[in-house]
């Protein structure tokens, strides 16, 4: 049965594992450096469907499926499924997940979502509510740009600062078997609001709370950077992470030799010009369900964290010059000795 560490930190007993996954991306995170790591792609922006909006939904079905299928297990089998995008009211799972029969708990923690839904789904495992859960999410650059900043026609520049929403979904399911993956502890992060205002400097809006999350953890758990074979986090960028590493330091808290970020991992800036590194929902979800899960396989990785960062914004709080809180939760997740 989970029990709680310290503040924030949960400890699942019961070892809730990873038993599938799943990853789809568009044309542009397909040429990156983890190209040949995910599952599916299209170079078709809109993946067959008429619109970025239903785009998004069909990867997000897609990634789920993939998942299903490694699993082994079919959509009967699943008790629970939690899902979240950028898009409002969260449509891109709602309907992409519509026709699935499975029981849907919507969540939004924007860019965090992967960790979060990945968190929630393995409480209820580890607790035995369910005996396999799937989390899911998603982004698209056309419709988070449409949404946030300006539909692309518009053509508007975009500053150094500012990070490129991948298109992708990653899925995973959530089973007690002892010989997959398995999440150790989880930590829900508290919101953290340092007063930024710039809707094109995502990565420092969520550094504060990245800082925040990992800061907590050792707490709780009396460990420290050294004890980890890598960690991640979500979004940051390029922006983010040097502010991160900055914020951390001022605790004598080092995570250089033994960090990366999704964000910077996913482009390769040599080739493409994507400003302070990769973003969304859909970033950090496909390089967990892809290059990370690769390297558990392998055993390149034993014992990881694993951190989704998120913005909480909308189109209405920037226009109305309110400031960006940021949020961040965080896995440990381990191989089986």
């Amino acid at each position: 049965m989970a029990e709680r560490i310290g503040n924030s930190t949960i400890f699942l007993n019961n070892r809730p594992s990873i038993t599938g996954y799943g990853s789809v991306v568009g044309k542009t995170e397909r040429e990156g450096p983890l190209g040949d790591e995910f599952d599916r792609f299209d170079i078709d922006i809109r993946f067959g469907e008429k619109t970025f909006e239903r785009a998004e939904s069909r990867i997000q079905k897609i990634a789920v499926e993939t998942a299903l299928k490694k699993a082994g297990i079919s959509e009967k089998d699943c008790d629970v499924i939690f899902a979240g995008d950028l898009l409002n009211q969260c449509i891109g799972s709602t309907f992409g997940l519509k026709d699935k029969n499975i029981p849907y708990v919507g969540i939004y923690g924007a860019c965090s979502t992967m960790a979060l839904g990945l968190s929630l789904a393995s409480v209820f495992v580890d607790c035995g509510i369910a005996k396999n859960a799937v989390a899911v999410t998603s982004s698209h650059f056309c419709s988070a740009e449409r949404q946030y900043r300006f539909p692309l026609e518009y053509g508007a520049l975009r500053t150094p600062t500012s990070q490129r929403t991948v298109t992708g979904s990653g899925a995973a399911v959530l089973s007690l078997q002892g010989d997959k993956p398995y999440i150790n502890s989880v930590t829900f992060g508290k919101i953290v609001d340092r007063g930024v205002c710039d809707a094109n400097n995502m990565g420092a809006a969520m550094a504060p709370s990245a800082a925040d999350t990992i800061k907590e953890y050792f707490y709780d758990t009396n460990t420290s950077p050294e004890d980890y074979d890598i960690i991640i986090t979500g979004d940051l960028g390029f922006v983010g992470t040097k502010l991160l590493y900055e914020l951390l330091l001022k605790d004598d808290i080092d995570i250089r030799c033994k960090h990366n970020d999704c964000g910077q991992m996913i482009y390769d800036k040599n080739l493409r010009d994507v400003n302070a590194g990769g973003s969304g929902c859909g970033c950090s979800a496909v390089v967990l369900n892809s290059y990370i899960m690769h390297r558990f396989e392998n055993r390149d990785f034993n014992n990881i964290l694993f951190m989704s960062t998120g913005a909480l914004l909308s189109p209405t709080s920037a226009l109305q010059g309110e400031s960006i809180p940021g949020i961040t939760h965080l896995l440990n997740i381990r191989n089986p000795e």
